[in-house]
Formats: structure tokens, C-alpha cells, sequence
């Protein structure tokens, strides 16, 4: 669905609009850096934007242009930001494909009388846009947005501001282009974003060589004492609760790509981050191959995403949810012992 002529003609309108947009909880490189790269696009074209984000998000991701102005959401700040929302003529939904991921943001975006635009690539979104920019053939909801500036003509408003936050969500929702959604495309939208003379060196390390002592303190902890590894499966988990983040003093984004380790052990083929956050247990999951990640999260755990990486969650304890994983695994073993 790619409804690119529809949304262009709400773009160039003359007349400045009153544009939010917004992303999913804890947001990652991806979803940040999509959105301050729209915004500064919108910017341009004389559009008064605001970025509100359902939860803060790492701080490893503070440095891009526009951070300054985003809002993200507090309880005691609901109001305001509801004003925001009542207010909007067109809200900008990236980096996700149910309201659910937005939190408290949700009946806001539901209830505005703005125009709703989707653009995403994740599978099988809700309906709940009016127009949408949606392809799960994406490696990242950054390239999309790299993809509507360009067919509307705009490519030369790129600059190097936008180029950083747009590369930013293409290097890391890539794995740095090394996972299997690198295509030809990828590369070609990151040549396009390099021809502007960005500082790819810094953009990496200001993304992952920026860890606090703590991240690496509670890195260590879990690789020495809550790494599971199951050979017969080719499956590897860790679990961590609420007192061992408190304990380490965990950040928002601290336990982000950490299950990857897991899924680097020799073998395995499946892994699994699960983290008490208080309100529920959720799930991180990583495969190689054809496993699809996304079709266990969606039958056993209410989640989704890609088939390499998905998300999950459950209002059971975290031990009820470790029980329950180990109980599904019996169904996937033939696959797992046969994914290359």
C-alpha cells in the first residue's frame, strides 16, 4: 500500500499544517532516527512539526538534529500533549503497525480529527490510517521515508541532518547491512545518503560505541549468569527481572540488542530476551534462516514483527512465561534442527 501521490498532496499544501508525529515505545534508532528525518523534510516545506515519542528512548540516540524537540510522553503532561493531538492536522505514525505500540498515545491518535498517515514495514497492520506508506519488503521504516522525499521530487532537500537520522535507522535495523533485508535498494539509498558527505564513522560510534559503565557491568552479568543455552533445540535464552535491572541501574535501551548475543552461540539457530518491565514480561526474539521468530511471537506471546526479529509479551510471571516458552519449543524442533 503506498499511497505516495495522496500524501504528497497533503505535503505541498501551501498553507503550514500542524503535523505530529509519532512512533512506538522505547524507540530505536530506526524509529527516531524516521521520524526527525521526516520532521526536518516536513521543516522545510514550511510545516510546524512536532515529534511525540510513548516513552523516552536510549541515550545513545540523543545526538540527532530535532532531538531537542521531542516530547515524550509523562503522565503528568497528558493534557498538554492531548491538546497537541486534538489540535493536529495530519498525524504521522511510523515505525509501527498497531496502536498498541503507541501506549498512552493510542486513543489520542484514535480520537484526532488530523489525517492519519502510516508509514511502516511491518506485517499486517491495523486499519486504523487513512492513507498509508507501507512495505514490509523494507528494510526499515527510514528507507521509506527516504523513498516518499524522492518521489515527490524533493531529494534536494536532503541535507546532511536528515541524512545522519535517515542513515541511523537504515545501519541499524540492517544490522549494520549484514542481515538479510540488505538489498541492492538499501545500498542504494545508503550511497545516496554517503554522497552527502555524512560522518558514517561517527554516526556508528555515537549509535554503539557509546555505553555507559553500568550497560557494560549488567552486559557482563547476564553473559556469565543468564545465558541458557539449549544444544537439542539450537536455542539460546535469557531472562532478567526487575530487581537485577534495579540492581544495575538499567536504562531505557540498555538491554537493546542484547539478545543478539544469545543468538551468536555456535548452533543456535533461535533466540530469546525475556525482561520483567513491572506491568508484563516481554519478549525478544531473534532467528537465522527461514525460522520465523514472528510466527511463534504471534501464535503463543500477542506479538509480531519480522521473521528474524519479533517482539512479544504475557501478563504471566516471568518464570510462568520461562515454563511456557520451554513447554512451545517441543513444537519447533524439527524446524529448528533443519534451519540452516
Amino acid at each position: 500500500m503506498q499511497d505516495i501521490d495522496a500524501i504528497g498532496a497533503i505535503i505541498s499544501q501551501k498553507s503550514p499544517r500542524q503535523v505530529l508525529i509519532t512512533t512506538h515505545q522505547n524507540p530505536d534508532a530506526d524509529a527516531i532516527g524516521s521520524s526527525l528525518g521526516l520532521a526536518g523534510y516536513l521543516r522545510k516545506k514550511g510545516h510546524l512539526v512536532t515529534v511525540v515519542t510513548p516513552t523516552e528512548y536510549s541515550q545513545n540516540l540523543h545526538w540527532m538534529a530535532g532531538d531537542e524537540g521531542v516530547i515524550a510522553f509523562e503522565e503528568k503532561r497528558r493534557t498538554a500533549i492531548g491538546t497537541l493531538f486534538a489540535d493536529a492536522d495530519v498525524i504521522f505514525c511510523l515505525d509501527f503497525s498497531a496502536l498498541d505500540r503507541v501506549k498512552e498515545l493510542a486513543p489520542m491518535v484514535r480520537q484526532s480529527r488530523a489525517q492519519k498517515i502510516l508509514i511502516d514495514h511491518h506485517l499486517e497492520p491495523e486499519s486504523f490510517a487513512d492513507l498509508a506508506l507501507w512495505d514490509p519488503s523494507a528494510a526499515a521504516t527510514a528507507q521509506l521515508v527516504y523513498r516518499l522525499i524522492v518521489e515527490l521530487g524533493d531529494k534536494r532537500l536532503v541535507d546532511v541532518a536528515i541524512a545522519e537520522s535517515l542513515y541511523a535507522g537504515l545501519m541499524t535495523d540492517t544490522g549494520s547491512f549484514r542481515h538479510g533485508n540488505t538489498t541492492g535498494d538499501v545500498h542504494r539509498v545508503a550511497a545516496d545518503l554517503l554522497d552527502l558527505h555524512i560522518d558514517v564513522s561517527n554516526i556508528h560510534r555515537r549509535i554503539f560505541d557509546n555505553v555507559s559503565v553500568d550497560k557494560l557491568r549488567l552486559l557482563g552479568y547476564v553473559l556469565n549468569e543468564k545465558l541458557t543455552v539449549l544444544p537439542d533445540y539450537r536455542f539460546a535464552y535469557i531472562t532478567l527481572t526487575d530487581a537485577e535491572l534495579k540492581h544495575y541501574r538499567s536504562k531505557t535501551g540498555d538491554t537493546e540488542g542484547m539478545v543478539n548475543y544469545a543468538l551468536a552461540v555456535e548452533g543456535v539457530v533461535m533466540a530469546c530476551i525475556l525482561i520483567d518491565r513491572g506491568d508484563e514480561i516481554r519478549l525478544s526474539f531473534r532467528s537465522i534462516g527461514d525460522f520465523s521468530v514472528r510466527d511463534l511471537s504471534s501464535k503463543h506471546f500477542s506479538g509480531g514483527g519480522h521473521r528474524n526479529a519479533a517482539g512479544g509479551r504475557t501478563k504471566l510471571t516471568l518464570a510462568e512465561t520461562e515454563q511456557k516458552l520451554l513447554a512451545v519449543l517441543p513444537e519447533y524442533k524439527d524446524r529448528l534442527l533443519q534451519t540452516i
